[in-house]
């Protein structure tokens, strides 16, 4: 997978955007999703016409169906779909990888499925040294979890080694191990990344005794 830290990227300036319960989008990671709902079928054939983006925002706990906007997080992440397999019965199976932390700033569709207006939110290294130890940390972290979950294995094998920037590394590891809602929306919004490396140590050392 290509990593898209560090480039240009050039954002529409509306998307299409997902609800789920539970669920966050990280850059750099990937997002398997089974689109079958009506709403969200007529939303997937509108991005194939267009740039093949939309959002995934994450449900508020205790949010049965996102009704209203203040149902859901409004940091969300954009996702570009990298595959995508039709079924006879007119659901879909697709990849989608993550491009960039977002702002929904403004609503401007609702039905049949809504649509915002987003503005990007850039993540910031203060400290480059003090990043790549608390990447480097992380890394080591994971690495003597390893024996306990073959997924982690897995994964730390074929990905994680591929890159030493903290960014990609604190993103990746929280896409694929940080199991709590609210603990993974923490760290999406957070953009400080030597913060959200210690955020993510945190979630790894408590869920991974």
């Amino acid at each position: 997978m290509k990593h898209i830290a560090h480039q240009q990227l050039n954002l529409p300036a509306d998307v299409p955007v997902m609800v789920l319960p539970g669920a966050a989008l990280f850059p750099n990671s990937l997002l398997p999703l089974f689109i079958f709902e009506e709403r969200y079928r007529d939303m997937l054939s509108y991005c194939l016409e267009r740039n093949r983006m939309f959002c995934i925002a994450q449900m508020k706990p205790g949010i049965s169906e996102a009704v209203d906007e203040d149902d859901f997080h409004h940091i969300a992440g954009l996702g570009l779909i990298r595959a995508c397999v039709g079924n006879e019965n007119g659901t879909s199976q697709l990849i989608l990888q993550g491009l960039a932390r977002v702002k929904l700033v403004n609503f401007i569709q609702h039905e049949p499925f809504r649509i915002a207006q987003i503005k990007e939110l850039r993540s910031k290294v203060e400290n480059e040294a003090e990043a790549d130890a608390l990447g480097i940390k992380v890394l080591e972290l994971c690495r003597s979890l390893k024996d306990k979950n073959s997924d982690l294995h897995m994964l730390l094998n074929n990905q994680i080694p591929q890159t030493t920037n903290p960014e990609i590394i604190s993103d990746f590891v929280a896409q694929a191990f940080v199991g709590d809602p609210l603990r993974r929306q923490g760290i999406l919004e957070e953009l400080n990344v030597c913060e959200r490396l210690r955020m993510l140590i945190s979630a790894l050392q408590d869920s991974y005794p």
